[in-house]
């Protein structure tokens, strides 16, 4: 058996992409709020940067597939590797993410997964260590 014969399908435990567009649109009014961060992210663009992480965040987790049907490989760092991520940015990105997460109110298990993940997520798009 693999684990999602043990556990179920993540997607489907948290709630579906009800969750996942609840999460990417909390996620996102952090994002416009920040100074440091909101300028990586293009004013005309924010509904369609919240569909794609809806959409990548419900592939990741086990839903369906739209993102690499419409988008292909995520290839993450490098359409990130235009801004500059430091630990200041990273930090930033994770308190919107955090937001994001505890307004899900999922039950400890599942938030401690999603926790992790968007740690090491926000920890492999750092490239650079200056201010």
């Amino acid at each position: 058996m693999d684990g999602q014969d043990v556990g179920g399908n993540f997607f489907e435990l948290v709630g579906g992409s009800a969750t996942f567009e609840k999460l990417a649109k909390k996620f996102y009014e952090g994002i416009a709020a920040d100074e440091v961060l909101k300028p990586m992210y293009p004013a005309e663009d924010l509904d369609g940067a919240t569909r794609r992480l809806q959409l990548f965040l419900e592939q990741y987790w086990g839903g369906p597939t739209t993102y690499q049907e419409e988008r292909g490989h995520p290839r993450l760092r490098m359409r990130h590797n235009p801004y500059k991520i430091n630990q200041d940015a990273r930090q930033r990105w994770l308190n919107c993410m955090e937001a994001a997460v505890d307004s899900l109110s999922l039950p400890p298990l599942q938030k401690a997964e999603m926790w992790a993940y968007f740690d090491r997520a926000a920890t492999s798009m750092l490239n650079t260590f200056e201010d």
